[in-house]
């Protein structure tokens, strides 16, 4: 039997159901669309290019984390843990934000056209002119606590 990588193991993993611990973990351009991280610990983990349409990632730690132009379209991320986390160019159109902790978080560029923010802590949120919010304004057009 040859050797699997490491992300396959990683992906064997997630499909079993367990919860795995993938703190600090390397998932960049990787294929994650409709798969279940509900309560995983992702903190630190780079997912910058990766495709989560989709995914369940319902009160998982994503403190940290890189989401770097990574899609996340319908994405249910409820009570995520997103603190700091740098979502720079990142597709969260039509995602459920709902309750999440987006204090201090980046997203520069980032399109929010359609998510669902209310009840998110957007405390020190960073965005820039290329953010697109909810109602699809534009940066500073629109006001992250009006969405919440």
């Amino acid at each position: 039997m040859g050797e699997i990588t490491r992300k396959e193991l990683i992906l064997a993993l997630v499909n079993s159901g367990t919860k795995p611990r993938l703190a600090g973990v390397d998932l960049s351009a990787t294929n994650l669309h409709r798969l279940d991280f509900e309560g995983a610990n992702l903190r630190g983990s780079n997912l910058s290019a990766s495709n989560l349409q989709e995914a369940i990632l319902r009160s998982t730690n994503m403190t940290g984390a890189n989401l770097q132009v990574s899609q996340l379209p319908y994405a249910d991320l409820n009570n995520a843990n997103l603190t700091v986390a740098n979502a720079t160019g990142a597709n969260f159109q039509g995602a459920r934000l709902t309750g999440s902790n987006m204090s201090n978080m980046t997203l520069n560029g980032a399109n929010l056209k359609d998510a669902d923010m209310k009840g998110a802590n957007v405390t020190g949120l960073k965005f820039d002119e290329g953010t697109i919010w909810p109602d699809g304004k534009k940066g500073s057009q629109g006001n992250p606590g009006s969405y919440t």
